[in-house]
């Protein structure tokens, strides 16, 4: 009989604990963004709506371009995240509304995750002048150049 309770007692154990492990690992699902539906976008007329009508139906971007304001973004995104790893987008939408000078829409376009291109980060690095301290360098240096009974630091 005690053996029996023992391997009750470690089974209940090894469920509590696999429940315990894997409740860390469960995966989260986030979706950001501000992407109207696909009736509001059917309302959207290329060459005679207004900023102002487009904003009536779809609402204010998401961003808008920063060099010239001739291109609204309304932008969508859903990512998975599995415990600590990095987020894995799932899906991304961007609907980009281009205006032409007056104001009025000039194109509409839908992009997807397979229009994304992936960016390179600039590898040089900017030189500075000093001198490069290791961390004992700058233990060491500042040993002696705080006085005991003085509230000033080097002499000021």
């Amino acid at each position: 009989m005690a053996a029996f309770r023992y391997y009750r007692f470690a089974a209940a154990l090894s469920a509590a604990v696999f429940v315990a492990a894997t409740a860390g690992c469960a995966s989260r699902v986030e979706l950001r963004g501000n992407l109207p539906n696909k009736e509001r976008l059917a309302q959207v007329t290329v060459g005679s709506m207004s900023r102002e009508e487009v904003a009536e139906i779809l609402g204010s971007p998401s961003s808008v371009t920063p060099f010239s304001s001739d291109i609204w973004l309304y932008i969508s995104e859903k990512t998975e995240t599995v415990a600590f790893l990095k987020p894995e987008i799932l899906e991304r939408n961007v609907i980009a509304v281009r205006f032409d000078k007056n104001g009025v829409v000039q194109e509409m376009k839908n992009l997807d995750l397979s229009d994304a291109r992936e960016l390179r980060q600039v590898e040089r690095v900017t030189p500075t002048s000093g001198n490069e301290l290791t961390i004992w360098d700058q233990f060491f240096k500042n040993l002696g150049r705080f006085g005991a009974g003085s509230n000033s630091v080097d002499g000021f």
